[in-house]
């Protein structure tokens, strides 16, 4: 009996040894750190290709320059770096996937802020998420959003 505990022992102290050596979740790139220098992109690499919850179609804008390190209505400091929208009503943190419709190229971004109900845009984007979509020279594009996560 004494040598089967003593062979269990070893077997955890093995165990313990080699998952403390394994590299650990936070070094992977699919993981979010607020100090990470790719910031939202590490967010949302694993959810690109997640099943959508809910669609919608409209109308794309992108934010002017005069609105970086404003707040939010959020509350949080607006960066055009980030890969971040504005929407008349998802709840904030919503993470969603847009795609223009022009060339299928697509963004996942997370609302952080929001447009006027009486806007016939739907959705007013970063322009990092702007440009990743080909947006720019146009300024308005019509966008699929699929809702990939639900926010607060």
């Amino acid at each position: 009996m004494r040598r089967k505990l003593n062979i269990i022992f070893l077997l955890f102290i093995t165990s313990l040894f080699i998952n403390g050596c394994s590299p650990a979740l936070r070094y992977s790139e699919d993981v979010y750190t607020e100090s990470s220098s790719n910031y939202d992109s590490l967010l949302f690499n694993h959810l690109k290709y997640s099943k959508s919850l809910q669609s919608e179609v409209g109308v794309a804008s992108f934010y002017a320059k005069k609105f970086n390190g404003r707040k939010t209505s959020s509350g949080e400091i607006f960066n055009n770096k980030h890969l971040t929208a504005a929407h008349k009503d998802f709840p904030f943190n919503t993470i969603i996937r847009i795609t223009n419709k022009s060339n299928n190229k697509f963004v996942v971004v997370r609302i952080n802020d929001r447009i006027p109900k009486s806007n016939k845009r739907i959705i007013d984007i970063t322009e990092r998420a702007a440009k990743t979509i080909g947006m720019i020279r146009e300024g308005i594009t019509e966008v699929i959003i699929d809702v990939l996560q639900w926010g607060d």
